[in-house]
């Protein structure tokens, strides 16, 4: 049937049609769901046994807190550095060090170490996951054309949320009956053998296959100038592309940027503080407590596989991505905000719950968006470290909440609560804002193409 649009199909796209590229590219992203699993399970097992660490090794609210900003002490520096190293270096070898690295960094709590193993477990960890999410889309990404990407990229942010759900309920019960020690010693051997699969199954997509050019049988790339629907230019396989410090001074990396901010900030407190948050603030049980848990990471997958079925069925209808991607995520912030500022004044119950699902769970879907918009306007050849540079800023919100938060629980006691999921409210506001503002792919693909 001839096509009636004005989309042009480059032989590079007509090869990676293929049904056993089309299975090697579904084979790796189910991979990398699985590695963003086990990523997110390590860093949920500090919030899960946060009551039993903080007893053993007698922190405060503060130093729990700090101790678990150490976390974040280098996860911004190596997010924005393997980022921009994925650009020159394959991502499959990138990954599997990865992952390699978490398992050592939990070994030395599995086998008793104390505070200072602790506080150098946690830096050790954050280095080796900070980039994990971009590089996984980074390698994810490649395998599809824009139009396509949504879908994978929405699954690579559910395995996030796949890993919390997973392992809240799962480690709460080591954690109670053998130990939050014997918590660590699961998460580390889950990454040796994420680590075993990857070495066999893991593969890179080829290079320029997905970015206009025409892929030659040495990995080479001719120019061939494809558009977007919406008549942007989208940048060849080869030629000149532009630094980035321009990509960074865009609309829509300033926009997706921010509104990934305040998304992140929402992930570092339900790692870290939620637990407490609805045991000591709100008075549930510690079983009750990670039930909800899993149900935040729950509604944040239902969100972003929406926001990938609602994103791609607009794109598919010609409209633009600054309504069908920026605005869609933008919304998902606003309504996530006017959650949490009610929820900051109510107490335990129905309503309190349906305020804390949608609260923290619906702003989840930005992390994909702010993704896949970034990546519509920048070349492969400056995506990962473009990615790598937002998710640097981005994940600061890691270092700065849960200190934070720490603080005014030690100063307010139980409305130290209130007044952290207050504060979350005013950033998830001012990151919808942005994000509903200033992203425009169209309009900055042209800027940088010119």
């Amino acid at each position: 049937m001839p096509r009636t649009d004005d989309t042009r199909v480059t032989p590079a796209e007509t090869a990676t049609n293929s049904p056993g590229h089309t299975r090697r590219a579904w084979t790796v992203t189910g991979l990398l769901v699985v590695f963003m699993m086990v990523n997110f399970a390590d860093k949920s097992v500090f919030g899960l046994a946060a009551g039993p660490i903080r007893r053993d090794l007698g922190l405060s609210a503060t130093g729990f807190g700090l101790a678990n900003s150490a976390f974040f002490l280098l996860f911004s520096v190596c997010g924005a550095a393997v980022g921009l190293l994925s650009d020159r270096m394959r991502p499959r070898w990138l990954l599997l060090g990865m992952a390699l690295l978490w398992s050592v960094a939990q070994t030395p709590m599995a086998l008793g170490g104390g505070l200072v193993a602790l506080v150098v477990s946690r830096i050790l960890l954050g280095a080796a996951e900070g980039p994990a999410f971009p590089v996984a889309q980074h390698a994810a990404l490649a395998w599809f054309p824009d139009r396509k990407r949504n879908l994978p990229g929405a699954l690579i942010s559910i395995g996030v949320t796949l890993g919390v759900v997973v392992a809240a309920p799962g480690l709460t019960w080591m954690i109670q009956h053998h130990g939050w020690r014997s918590a660590f010693a699961a998460v580390a051997i889950a990454g040796v053998v994420w680590a075993a699969a990857w070495a066999v199954f893991g593969r890179d997509a080829e290079a320029g296959a997905h970015d206009g050019g025409v892929v030659s049988t040495t990995g080479s790339s001719h120019d061939e100038e494809s558009r977007h629907d919406d008549g942007s230019r989208q940048y060849e396989g080869s030629g000149p592309v532009p630094s980035y410090r321009r990509i960074m001074g865009t609309g829509t990396w300033i926009g997706a940027t921010i509104g990934y901010f305040s998304t992140y900030w929402m992930i570092s407190l339900s790692l870290v503080w939620a637990p407490s948050y609805l045991h000591d603030g709100l008075g549930y049980s510690t079983t009750t407590a990670a039930g909800l848990i899993a149900g935040i990471w729950a509604v944040s997958g239902a969100a972003l596989l929406g926001q990938a079925g609602a994103t791609g069925w607009l794109l598919r209808r010609g409209v633009s991505s600054r309504w069908a991607r920026a605005r869609v995520g933008g919304s998902t912030l606003l309504l996530s905000a006017l959650a949490c500022a009610v929820l900051s004044q109510v107490g335990s119950g129905s309503a309190a719950v349906l305020l804390l699902l949608v609260g923290f769970g619906f702003c989840g879907a930005m992390s994909t968006i702010a993704v896949t918009t970034v990546a519509e306007v920048v070349p492969a050849r400056r995506r990962g470290g473009a990615l790598g540079l937002m998710n640097a800023v981005v994940t600061t919100g890691g270092l700065i909440a849960p200190v934070l938060t720490g603080y005014l629980v030690d100063t307010q006691g139980r409305g130290g609560y209130q007044h952290a999921v207050l504060l979350a409210a005013v950033l998830l506001l001012l990151g919808g804002t942005a994000a509903v503002t200033l992203i425009d792919p169209a309009r900055d693909a042209r800027r940088l193409a010119a």
